[in-house]
């Protein structure tokens, strides 16, 4: 589990505005650009990706 109190990460509306570009938005490009800010806020869509999961579960 991620210790979101040590590290700050973007708020939760940019981060799934980002998952929306990469997934939905149907442009590759908008594709590059969300999954390379998620790598960049994250350090890989793994932690992105657990950090959205403890985020649901709260």
């Amino acid at each position: 589990m991620l210790d979101s109190a040590k590290v700050q990460y973007p708020p939760l509306p940019l981060i799934q505005t980002w998952v929306w570009m990469m997934i939905e938005s149907g442009n590759p490009e908008i594709q590059d650009k969300g999954r390379n800010n998620l790598i960049a806020a994250f350090g890989s869509l793994a932690k992105a990706n657990e950090y959205l999961a403890d985020m649901s579960n709260k």
